[in-house]
C-alpha cells in the first residue's frame, strides 16, 4: 500500500508539471490554460489527500503498536 501510495503522489506531480507546461501565461482564463489550471488544482487536492492518507496510516501504526 506504501508504494502505490508513492506511485499515486508521483503520477499527481507530474500531471502538475505537465498541466504547467500547457498554460498561456498572458491568457490564463481561455481555452486550455482554463482547463490546465483546473487539472493543476486538482492534481494538488490529490496530492494532499494522499499526504494525509499517508499519515493517518503512520499513525494507525504506532496505535496499533502500544
Amino acid at each position: 500500500m506504501k508504494i502505490f501510495t508513492y506511485i499515486l503522489i508521483f503520477i499527481a506531480l507530474a500531471l502538475i508539471v505537465f498541466n504547467i507546461t500547457l498554460l498561456d501565461f498572458d491568457h490564463l482564463t481561455d481555452g486550455n490554460s482554463m482547463i490546465a489550471l483546473i487539472g493543476i488544482a486538482a492534481a494538488f487536492c490529490a496530492v494532499f489527500i494522499l499526504l494525509i492518507f499517508k499519515t493517518s496510516v503512520q499513525l494507525q501504526e504506532k496505535l496499533n503498536d502500544k
